[in-house]
């Protein structure tokens, strides 16, 4: 492989300060953990999981998303949640942190 070709996959500071931006906050963290355990969770179950507000859940679930760590699946009334490949690496990440 051509040394350019390694660079274009390296994210450069500005690409990695949305994905951390997204983990900046505790209840963040604690959302993306849960997506995480329960794949397609639906925001009242996060909600509920977390003992937090709906609007502010729903909020937290957008920046996590905007931040490329969870997409979110629209089925009928509800909305599915789910962790991306970038999601799945700051899990590990966390979790390889806290345990250290």
């Amino acid at each position: 492989m051509m040394s350019g070709e390694s660079e274009k996959k390296k994210k450069g500071p500005r690409k990695l300060e949305r994905h951390f931006k997204g983990v900046s906050n505790h209840r963040r963290i604690q959302i993306l953990l849960l997506v995480a355990e329960h794949s397609g969770i639906a925001l009242g179950d996060i909600a509920d999981a977390v003992k937090g507000n709906m609007k502010t859940i729903s909020e937290h679930t957008r920046r996590l998303m905007l931040a490329g760590l969870i997409e979110k699946t629209y089925a009928g009334l509800s909305v599915e949640h789910k962790l991306t490949p970038y999601g799945r690496q700051f899990v590990a990440f966390i979790n390889t942190f806290s345990n250290s």
